[in-house]
């Protein structure tokens, strides 16, 4: 038995700092114009330099690309554009070496039309791995679970081959496998297995209702879905001690709670989708209540689980929790063209085009987001206040390569001119992905200036290290009216109290606390219980409660 403060190392997710990153984007080494696994272990002292102490990958795997990588072709390998796995193992050992947990993304609801098991189970219902996918011989007239809306019809694709109906809740190339298969259970476990093997500390569970939703099988067959993240987490712990399950389950909170198992047993961590819908949804309005509602309404969790919190992710930003009304008002706000929005239920923008690039606004989404009870999340380029390339279509457009200087292609890459190579660039050469024409948000720019909002993001990080109260603590909405959000959050002794306010003119508050001092954090001031406080127009205070 560990006491809090013990736990706190063992339980490492509870206070985190995680980023998310898509190889492919984030820095081109060889000159091909694709970002590569030796791009970014050049780059592992700018992550480590920045605070964060878990690196979460996109997809890595080869892929025909028609889910940016999240259509799997080999759960085993990594894809030959991004390099070996020598530099996967290198990039590893790089990261342990600055402190860095690293996770991937473990994608196995579906694979690629073009892996083997496909190909071997199309060829008919005798065949080898036919009984891995979801297959029916007259089209069901059930109703249709599309993921993506607009560009599929229909849940269900003919294979000419095996002369069947096959499943698939995204793309007709992303045939669904059938979880209650013992046989793909067990591929599962070998596939988390072996990475854990290589170094990486667990995985984030892409789209985690649709993995356990029961697709198949004899009746009273798998009458316990959860089973299969549960003995998932069990095997992988007894791989790994330190292990970590991160599952995308977007949910409201009475439906999500479960995911995280009776005992904690399941999912050590989720995203919070409620808290950040809320949050964009107060932002909109420039009124606390959503949040304060949303932060009243969270369940109590295992105490070795965690939310992890974002502003942004890799997707669209998700609005489908909220009303039709309450979702036609943050796009009013943040997105009315309709180019800019995406199934019907999300924009397509990151938060910098949202706000009009206002740098006081940024800050204070960013402060809201780590002062929540959770572990927070970035985006790559979030850091910087990156925007997205609408010129890349659908929701791929928030996934442009980072930014890192005011060179050719933002210092991402040297292709396709060959400047700035050391070699020539590859012959054909071209951008995987093109850069936005305006790249004045970059890393060597805002490096240079102790004010900018990299530097900000730094202190930001550190001081959010130092708050355990954020990452392990209880919740106490203090007060919420009007723009002004005032939380608390307290565990084994200690309390930090924020203070945000969502509008654009000054706001008053007075806290009357049991202390004897509030202790300015992020450079406020301290103050007096009872003092009045003036808070700025989109200002943000952090104090610790002192006695």
């Amino acid at each position: 038995m560990t006491g809090k403060r013990t736990a706190t190392s063992d339980l490492w997710w509870k206070n985190a700092v995680i980023y998310c990153l898509d190889v492919q984007t984030f820095l081109d080494a060889d000159g091909d114009g694709r970002g590569d696994l030796v791009g970014l272990t050049e780059r592992i002292d700018y992550l480590a330099g920045l605070g964060v102490t878990c690196l979460w990958l996109m997809p890595c795997y080869p892929s025909p690309e028609r889910d940016d990588g999240y259509d799997i072709s080999d759960f085993y390998a990594i894809d030959e554009r991004l390099g070996t796995l020598g530099d996967f193992a290198e990039m590893l050992r790089t990261a342990q070496d600055r402190g860095i947990r690293v996770i991937i993304d473990l994608v196995v609801n579906h694979t690629s039309h073009r892996h083997r098991w496909f190909a071997s189970a199309r060829k008919g219902r005798d065949a080898p791995y036919h009984d891995y996918y979801v297959w029916a011989d007259e089209r069901p007239d059930t109703p249709e679970q599309l993921v993506f809306p607009g560009e599929e019809t229909s849940n269900w694709a003919w294979c000419e081959e095996s002369g069947q109906w096959y499943f698939h809740r995204f793309y007709a190339e992303q045939p669904d496998l059938d979880t209650a298969n013992p046989a793909v259970r067990d591929e599962i476990a070998k596939i988390g297995a072996f990475w854990l093997a290589l170094g990486v500390v667990g995985y984030r569970i892409d789209a985690v209702p649709f993995l356990l939703e029961e697709v198949s099988g004899p009746a009273g067959e798998h009458k316990d879905p959860h089973a299969l993240v549960r003995e998932l987490g069990r095997f992988l712990t007894r791989r790994r001690g330190d292990a970590v399950l991160l599952g995308e389950v977007n949910l409201p909170y009475d439906k999500a709670v479960e995911f995280f198992g009776v005992a904690g047993d399941e999912l050590n961590m989720m995203f919070n989708f409620p808290l950040n819908q809320a949050m964009y949804l107060a932002l909109a309005r420039q009124d606390a209540t959503p949040i304060a509602k949303t932060l009243e309404s969270m369940p109590d969790i295992p105490s070795e689980c965690q939310w992890a919190n974002f502003v942004r992710n890799h997707d669209e930003l998700s609005l489908d929790q909220l009303t039709d009304d309450e979702r036609a008002e943050v796009f009013e706000t943040f997105g009315p063209s309709e180019d800019v929005q995406v199934y019907g239920r999300g924009l397509r923008l990151r938060l910098p085009t949202m706000v009009d690039h206002d740098e006081a606004r940024i800050r204070l989404v960013y402060s809201l987001m780590f002062s929540m009870p959770g572990t927070p999340t970035l985006f790559y380029g979030e850091e910087i206040g990156m925007a997205e390339n609408l010129a890349i279509p659908g929701r791929l457009s928030s996934r442009s390569p980072m930014q890192w200087s005011t060179a050719p292609h933002a210092g991402f890459s040297p292709a396709p001119e060959g400047a700035r190579l050391s070699r020539p660039a590859p012959e054909g050469a071209r951008l995987s992905r093109p850069v936005p024409d305006d790249v004045s948000a970059n890393v060597t720019d805002q490096r240079r200036d102790p004010d900018s909002l990299l530097n900000w993001m730094e202190r930001l990080i550190r001081q959010r290290k130092e708050c355990p109260e954020l990452g392990w603590g209880e919740v106490t909405v203090l007060h919420a009216e009007g723009p002004l959000l005032a939380h608390r959050c307290e565990w084994d002794g200690l309390a930090v109290v924020a203070v945000h306010n969502l509008s654009g003119a000054d706001a008053k508050l007075t806290l009357s606390l049991a202390c004897d001092r509030l202790q300015g954090l992020l450079g406020a001031e301290d103050h007096t219980p009872g003092d009045e406080l003036t808070i700025g127009p989109y200002g943000y205070r952090w104090y610790r409660l002192t006695t």
